[in-house]
């Protein structure tokens, strides 16, 4: 019986020799002159004639204004989803006006001020790309915490713009809001941030085991019932709410922005997938009512599944 051969694939270098045959009794000669043609070689390229401070104030100022608008847009972001979206964007608007700015001739005597400007605006691009995927992470969530985040190149940036503004009255300090140091502010456990009219006779019990703090959102018809605070590793109760189904929704987080009205790092947003129902019922000797405990952390046993929510379209 023939035993089949192993089939392989071989890899090997091969050098390729051309051979020339010249004429008979010597070597191939090749002859000749560059530009033998009797052209001129083309001159060497010269850098191009500084601006005239006029000049280089509006292509400053053109790029200012494209800078601030988007950083203006970052700023106002109201959710995390347009935060990222936004931040994005002022980082590829920096770049680009750096690359711009980078082939001006500026006035020889604010070279040094616009090199410096150029340099400054390509690390804040970058790093603006850093704390993007931050964003996106849900490590950073709100505008404040982008600027903290990029601390120390924003500040150089800054500067740069005001020796470049300071050097001639440039246009060139597009940064109006400052960094701020990092913070973790918190409210009370049991703070309302926004409270109905909690007439009924049930409650709702709020666990919160995790190591975050949390805003717990009840909802009523597709109207914000209650908002409450509760603060990690505590629990909360809140009496007199009244009957009907509600949804309940809650998001976890770090420093507490009061007129974001988020937590601006470390941040997620959750929902209970099942709604809940507080009924009162009216006997002729008795009157009956649920109550409800929900837990803001994983437990054994824990029969109340949650799923993650798109920030757009928790309520704030």
């Amino acid at each position: 019986m023939a035993v089949p051969r192993m089939m392989t694939c071989a890899l090997a270098l091969v050098t390729l020799t051309a051979c020339t045959s010249g004429p008979t009794g010597g070597e191939p000669v090749a002859r000749g002159v560059i530009g033998a043609d009797g052209a001129t070689p083309p001159p060497a390229s010269q850098s191009p004639a500084a601006l005239t401070p006029a000049a280089y104030k509006d292509a400053l100022a053109s790029r200012q204004k494209t800078m601030s608008g988007a950083l203006k847009s970052m700023l106002g972001a109201r959710t995390v989803t347009a935060l990222d979206t936004r931040l994005e964007r002022a980082g590829e608007s920096l770049r680009g006006a750096a690359d711009a700015l980078a082939e001006l001739s500026p006035p020889p005597e604010v070279k040094s001020e616009h090199d410096t400007y150029v340099v400054s605006l390509r690390e804040l691009a970058n790093s603006m790309g850093s704390t993007s995927g931050k964003v996106g992470s849900r490590a950073v969530c709100t505008p404040g915490a982008v600027l903290t985040d990029l601390g120390a190149v924003l500040k150089r940036a800054d500067q740069a713009g005001q020796a470049l503004e300071s050097a001639g009255g440039y246009p060139a300090d597009f940064i109006d809001a400052g960094a701020a140091s990092k913070k973790s502010r918190r409210l009370s456990n049991g703070h309302f941030l926004r409270k109905e009219s909690l007439t009924g006779r049930s409650y709702l019990q709020v666990d919160n085991g995790s190591p975050r703090d949390a805003v717990i959102t009840v909802v009523r018809g597709g109207k914000k019932a209650v908002t409450v605070y509760v603060r990690k590793k505590t629990k909360f109760k809140i009496r007199g709410v009244r009957d009907g189904s509600y949804k309940i929704f809650f998001t976890h987080g770090v420093d507490w922005d009061g007129k974001r009205r988020a937590f601006s790092r470390d941040c997620s947003f959750e929902r209970f997938e099942k709604s809940v129902r507080f009924r009162t019922v009216y006997t002729a000797t008795q009157i009956r009512w649920h109550d409800w405990k929900i837990t803001l952390h994983a437990i054994s046993g824990g029969n109340a599944p949650t799923k993650r929510v798109d920030p757009d379209s928790f309520p704030s």
